[in-house]
């Protein structure tokens, strides 16, 4: 996990990344948000889109809507309801009038560590998009890629007139997604990073860190790194039964103490896909693996 760059960052700058895209970071740095939240602004000239709006701070919006200038909001876009990236749709919709489109709602008790990140309760979207249902404006289309995983109802949406995606948290710049049970589920983000493997994607936009150029070689590395640590999961059950905070010291060397609930539940997340599948057991709090999985 990368630490932030030096300041000063961009924070409320509208800094243009190519013809059809303007990225504007909000001032909600945090151990969990890097140096904040990302939203874009998608089109330029009759009509723009904005993706994940971010949390609802009088000074993001300030810069959302000077970064919108005089431009008509066809529609504001969230990948995902954690209370970093919807929900400043709500007061957005109201200024622009534009409607909230995207993610289906989802309304839980985070048990997770992350406060920033709990599930936005506010949040009501005029239209709901399935995989493979667009919203479109004048010269941009922006088609859904449901990516469930990191929380059941993500999604990430590709501009097809220039190959990008924008990957809200399930592919970010700067750490992998933290994966918290129970809406977040570690057989569906591997499934969702696979889904995203097989694309063609140029180059990903995520809502946390720098644009990601090579998507592909990013995705296999995760892929790769989850595996990883589903491997050293099970070697540590080799050496007898233990919770899910034991594995943290052993597998997270040098980790900043903050995040050591985060990571934790991103533990939890393999031990119930490798529950599932059969290699491991519970009782209580303590996992062991099954009999037939021991080495003699």
């Amino acid at each position: 996990m990368a630490g932030p760059p030096p300041k000063p960052w961009p924070t409320g700058e509208a800094q243009q990344l190519e013809p059809l895209v303007r990225r504007v970071l909000a001032p909600n740095p945090s151990p969990y948000t890097y140096t904040g939240t990302q939203s874009y602004v998608v089109g330029i000239g009759g009509g723009c889109a904005v993706v994940d709006p971010g949390p609802d701070d009088p000074e993001h919006l300030l810069a959302l809507d000077a970064a919108i200038g005089d431009e008509h909001v066809c529609a504001i876009m969230c990948t995902h309801t954690h209370r970093d990236h919807s929900p400043a749709a709500r007061p957005l919709a109201a200024r622009t009038g534009a409607p909230i489109v995207g993610c289906a709602p989802l309304v839980l008790d985070d048990s997770g560590p992350r406060a920033d990140a709990s599930f936005d309760r506010t949040y009501e979207p005029d239209r709901v998009l399935a995989d493979g249902e667009a919203m479109t404006g004048p010269g941009w289309t922006l088609r859904a890629v449901a990516t469930p995983g990191h929380v059941s109802n993500h999604l990430c949406f590709a501009l097809e007139e220039s190959g990008a995606l924008f990957t809200g948290d399930h592919v970010m710049g700067w750490s992998t997604s933290v994966v918290v049970p129970p809406d977040g589920d570690m057989a569906d983000y591997m499934a969702s990073l696979e889904k995203l493997y097989a694309r063609e994607d140029r180059v990903y936009y995520p809502a946390h860190g720098e644009a990601i150029e090579k998507p592909r070689q990013m995705v296999r590395g995760m892929i790769g790194h989850r595996r990883q640590r589903e491997n050293q999961i099970l070697r540590h059950l080799q050496e007898g039964p233990l919770e899910a905070k034991d594995f943290v010291p052993r597998m997270y060397k040098g980790l900043d103490a903050r995040l050591h609930g985060a990571a934790k539940m991103s533990v939890t997340a393999h031990l119930i896909d490798l529950e599932r599948r059969g290699l491991v057991q519970r009782s209580g709090e303590v996992w062991q693996t099954k009999p037939s999985t021991q080495t003699p």
